[in-house]
């Protein structure tokens, strides 16, 4: 038989591929994107689950930090709802006041991160997984406890928002709170702790790319 019938193996069978899958990079890029469908609709299904102890650590920090205003939380799916104290507003009786505040849209980075991570498929991804999952959810409370301040402090009508005695450097402070918890916090957070957990990773695909 002769020799160009033996398929290729080594550099022959590499040389083989096409142009985009040679490169390491890009290969680990596809894998990411191949990645977050099935990431995302985990993490879409398994929210209550998942988000749980975000819950307890908001109700943890509500009942110690805004007794005053926070009667209770409850949940539902994905939601928080803050029942407070305050009063719709005069001559409305004993109404009070609900805010509702999605935690998913501040747990965005929890499938990002899981897409890296199984996209380059380190020895114990799955301690990697679980420890990335650990260090996000105070981040995850931060914007859920924000969203729910900004609500009532800076979104409410001025007869609400006078309720909660925030003077105008609070509310300062909580609009900072806010929009780092909701722009910053869920994509920079997930990237910079796969960079942490992936630096010999990292570091074998500059070698490989360069």
């Amino acid at each position: 038989m002769s020799d160009d019938a033996t398929p290729p193996t080594g550099d022959a069978g590499r040389a083989g591929r096409p142009r985009f899958l040679k490169s390491p990079l890009t290969r680990f890029v596809a894998a990411s994107i191949a990645w977050l469908p099935v990431t995302f609709a985990a993490w879409y299904l398994l929210a209550p689950i998942l988000l749980w102890p975000v819950r307890m650590l908001v109700q943890v920090i509500a009942r110690t930090g805004f007794a005053d205003l926070v009667k209770t939380i409850e949940a539902g799916g994905s939601m928080l709802t803050f029942v407070t104290t305050l009063k719709p507003g005069e001559g409305v009786g004993t109404g009070v006041v609900s805010v509702d505040v999605n935690m998913l849209v501040y747990a965005f980075g929890m499938p990002l991160f899981a897409a890296l991570t199984l996209a380059a498929h380190e020895a114990k991804w799955w301690r990697t997984l679980a420890l990335g999952y650990v260090v996000m959810l105070p981040f995850v409370a931060w914007g859920a406890l924000a969203d729910f301040l900004k609500q009532i402090a800076i979104a409410a009508s001025p007869a609400i928002a006078s309720q909660t005695g925030f003077a105008a450097w609070q509310r300062e402070l909580i609009a900072f709170a806010y929009q780092f918890g909701a722009l910053i916090l869920p994509a920079v957070v997930p990237a910079v702790l796969w960079v942490l957990l992936h630096r010999a990773f990292l570091e074998r695909l500059r070698r490989r790319v360069s």
